[in-house]
């Protein structure tokens, strides 16, 4: 993976606004302010990811919830106890080249589908930073996907 393509998600090819107003407006309001910090949700806070839609090919921006851990960070695929995955899911599978939002700091990062102890780690972090987690896991029968994101260096 070189620099160029991730540059090429935030400066060459067409964004494509997510469809959902919560993540379009919450989108909008970082970078409308430049910082994740504006954005969080019950106090907790956000990261935003940038990535490349699977079917489209556009870039997607979706923010999740900040689940870090030296340096590494983990995106939690909830979707608030649906029964299915969310979209973003998809497109981290398909290319899992990402740009990682954290406050005023962008990098690039390579996301990865964890499972087993490394899985039950992250899942015990994830639920530190977000309670929530475990609500929604109890609320669908499937195994909530988590991918940890790891810096390109």
């Amino acid at each position: 993976m070189s620099p160029a393509t991730i540059g090429d998600m935030s400066t060459e090819n067409e964004y494509a606004p997510s469809p959902t107003d919560w993540v379009r407006e919450t989108v909008e309001k970082i970078e409308a302010t430049g910082s994740t910090e504006t954005a969080g949700f019950n106090g907790m806070g956000v990261i935003l990811m940038t990535m490349r839609g699977a079917r489209s090919g556009k870039i997607r921006k979706v923010p999740v919830m900040r689940v870090e851990h030296d340096g590494v960070y983990a995106a939690v695929a909830s979707l608030g106890g649906a029964p299915k995955n969310p979209v973003w899911y998809n497109n981290l599978k398909a290319d899992p080249k990402v740009l990682v939002q954290d406050g005023t700091t962008t990098s690039e990062y390579v996301a990865r589908e964890i499972e087993g102890e490394e899985y039950d780690l992250w899942w015990k972090r994830s639920v530190a930073a977000y309670p929530d987690y475990a609500e929604y896991q109890k609320k669908t029968t499937r195994k909530i996907p988590q991918f940890v994101l790891e810096p390109v260096e």
